[in-house]
């Protein structure tokens, strides 16, 4: 399959009737089917967007989109609790990362099926995030405990225990800072690999600077691949566009239902849309004047979203199943 090119930008006045004309093709999976509450954790396109790895239960699937029959997908198998999180290398196209509440870190070759790595004893891990180099990642788990990885060695790096909740991780595009979303609501600003606070408050200097713009817990978090904005997603149902040279938040999007699980943004960082375990249907809203602009019907609930990193293809979960919005495989 060749690379995919770049499409052009949609403007928000158009994107509807653009995006109403797509196929939406659902991925069924016959080892996912009864696997209860764990469904599709976790979606991950690869950076070339010619591959969509899926995490269910304790197995992983990686999909070709452009063939929705299961017989040419690949099934990876090791995993012994349910795979929580699944994130390609961001240079490498083949080279596919996952992470189970068994405690156990995988690094796949999805060409040859092969664990090229595997990093075991990391508790409850539920979270995962690669560098921009692809040369490390941090893995956090239920203990908030922040492991930081390398993809080619059997034990972590570093180590860094947090004192409050942390649930999901975000990278800055040149990989000097992360965000770490806070059972608080907060988000804390740390450089990279030293997880220490970049800037401090201007009433106390003493006192590390956060975001604040939650009132429950935030738990996800996306930055724009243009970096203006950080999307942080929360238990209040809230999605929060942070401007990244001031840190205010600029504006809500509020039409969500349930807590945000995740958070993606088109290739173009044009639009956002928001994954939820509650209520049913997607609402897409233009980053740039927080409308909404085409809404998505679905059976169920889609906790995990996805836009293919340089087309108007969305991936999501319903019902346990992968579907991706934009794929004609009928295309010559």
């Amino acid at each position: 399959m060749a690379p995919l090119r770049q499409r052009q930008s949609i403007s928000k006045d158009k994107f509807s009737a653009y995006f109403s004309t797509l196929r939406t093709i659902a991925y069924n999976d016959p080892s996912s089917r009864g696997v209860g509450s764990h469904g599709l954790r976790s979606i991950a396109w690869n950076p070339l967007g010619t591959l969509i790895a899926t995490g269910a239960d304790r197995t992983l699937r990686v999909w070709n989109p452009e063939r929705q029959n299961v017989k040419y997908s690949t099934e990876l198998k090791g995993h012994t609790a349910p795979i929580e999180k699944v994130a390609f290398n961001p240079v490498k196209d083949a080279e596919l990362c996952s992470v189970s509440s068994d405690g156990v870190v995988k690094f796949w070759d999805v060409r040859t099926k092969a664990v090229i790595n595997e990093i075991k004893g990391l508790g409850d891990a539920f979270t995962l995030a690669w560098s921009p180099d692809g040369e490390s990642l941090i893995v956090g788990n239920k203990s908030d405990n922040l492991f930081v990885l390398s993809p080619t060695q059997s034990t972590p790096i570093a180590s860094h225990q947090q004192s409050i909740q942390t649930n999901q991780i975000a990278f800055c595009h040149s990989g000097k800072k992360i965000f770490l979303t806070t059972g608080e609501g907060r988000i804390k600003i740390l450089s990279y690999p030293e997880f220490e606070p970049i800037f401090y408050s201007k009433s106390d200097p003493t006192s590390p600077f956060t975001l604040n713009g939650h009132t429950s817990s935030c738990i996800s978090v996306d930055m724009q691949p243009t970096a203006r904005f950080l999307a942080t997603g929360g238990s209040d149902s809230i999605i929060a566009l942070w401007d990244t040279t001031d840190w205010i938040c600029q504006r809500t999007l509020i039409d969500m239902t349930g807590p945000v699980r995740n958070i993606s943004f088109s290739f173009d960082g044009s639009f956002i849309v928001g994954g939820s375990e509650e209520g049913s249907g997607l609402e897409i809203a233009h980053t740039e004047t927080g409308e909404y602009v085409h809404s998505v019907k679905t059976a169920g609930s889609c906790p995990a979203v996805a836009w293919h990193p340089s087309r108007y293809w969305l991936a999501y979960t319903d019902l346990g199943s992968l579907r991706i919005i934009g794929v004609d495989p009928d295309r010559k």
